[in-house]
C-alpha cells in the first residue's frame, strides 16, 4: 500500500531539490495512465480531482478510484481534491477516503480566507489529511486575471492557516495551451524569504518545461499542477484512433489506443520535475 498524504510527498520534495507533478484527471484512463508513469519514473504522484472531474464522476467513485491505484502502485500516490470551494466540498472529499484536499478561498478577504483555510486545515489534520491553500488569485487563460501573491500576505496566511503546501499567483495562469508563461522571480523570492512552506503552482501547462525543472531543483515550489497540456495529449490520441477508421465504435477499444500516448505525456511531465539522476 502506497497511499501517500500530500505531506509526505512534498516535505522530501522540498529537502531533496525536486517538486512533484499534481496531475489534473478526468477519468479512469488519464488516471491508470498517470500511475503507470509514475511507476515507470520510479516518482510520486499526486492525483487530482477538480471541480469539471467532480461534474462528471461523484466523489465517492473518485476516492476508491485513486486509493485503489495508490494501493496497487509500488511508488506513493497522493489521493486530492483540487479547488475545493467550501468546507463541504473538503469534508466529502475527506469523507470519500482522499488523503489531501485544496481549499480555495483565494477570491475572499485575507482574513476570511485565513479564518476558512485554518477551519478546514484543523478538520483535516484531525483526520490525517493535508490541506492545500491558496493565497493570491491565480486567473485563467482566457478569462478573469490573476491577482498576484503579496508576500506579506503569504507569510500570514502560511502562519495563521496551518497548511501544509501553499499555491501563489506569480504570473502562473491556469488553462494556457501555449508554453510561455512568465514566472515573476522577485515575486518568488520575497515570499521564499518569509515562510518555508512547500510551494505550489497552478496553471503548470503554461509553464516551460526548461522552466519547471529549474524552479523544482532552485526554489520551495514542490507541486506543479498540469492539466491541460495532459488534456490535449489524450485528445489528439483520442482523435488518431477515430480517424483510423471511421466506422470503430467500440468504446474500449478506442480508449484503449489512448493509453500509450498518455503514458508517454505524464512520464515526460514528471520527469521534467524529478531530482537529478
Amino acid at each position: 500500500m502506497t497511499v501517500a498524504t500530500l505531506a509526505d510527498v512534498l516535505q522530501p520534495a522540498l529537502k531533496g531539490g525536486y517538486a512533484v507533478g499534481g496531475l489534473v484527471v478526468l477519468g479512469w484512463e488519464d488516471a491508470r495512465a498517470y500511475a503507470s508513469a509514475a511507476e515507470a519514473e520510479n516518482s510520486p504522484l499526486i492525483l487530482q480531482a477538480g471541480p469539471s472531474c467532480r461534474a462528471h464522476t461523484p466523489l465517492p467513485i473518485l476516492g476508491r478510484m485513486f486509493r485503489y491505484l495508490a494501493e496497487n502502485a509500488s511508488v506513493p500516490i497522493v489521493a486530492h481534491l483540487d479547488h475545493g470551494y467550501s468546507q463541504q466540498d473538503c469534508r466529502e472529499a475527506i469523507d470519500c477516503g482522499f488523503t489531501s484536499v485544496m481549499f480555495d478561498g483565494s477570491r475572499n478577504s485575507l482574513h476570511q480566507n485565513i479564518d476558512e483555510t485554518a477551519a478546514i486545515t484543523e478538520l483535516a489534520h484531525a483526520a490525517g489529511v493535508s490541506v492545500e491553500g491558496e493565497v493570491g488569485f491565480v486567473g485563467y487563460a482566457e478569462g478573469e486575471a490573476s491577482t498576484g501573491t503579496d508576500p506579506e500576505e503569504a507569510r500570514r496566511f502560511a502562519t495563521e492557516s496551518g497548511v501544509d503546501a501553499m499555491a501563489v499567483s506569480i504570473g502562473n495562469v491556469h488553462l494556457k495551451q501555449e508554453q510561455g508563461t512568465e514566472i515573476d522571480l522577485d515575486r518568488l523570492r520575497a515570499i521564499e524569504a518569509l515562510t518555508d512552506l512547500p510551494l505550489v503552482l497552478h496553471g503548470g501547462s503554461g509553464i516551460p518545461v526548461s522552466v519547471r525543472t529549474k524552479l523544482a531543483r532552485s526554489s520551495q515550489i514542490c507541486k506543479f499542477n498540469i492539466g491541460t497540456e495532459l488534456r490535449m495529449a489524450f485528445g489528439q490520441a483520442l482523435r488518431k484512433a477515430i480517424s483510423a477508421d471511421p466506422d470503430r465504435f467500440d468504446r474500449v477499444a478506442l480508449l484503449r489506443e489512448t493509453h500509450a500516448p498518455m503514458v508517454d505525456a505524464a512520464r515526460t511531465v514528471i520527469r521534467a520535475l524529478a531530482a537529478r539522476p
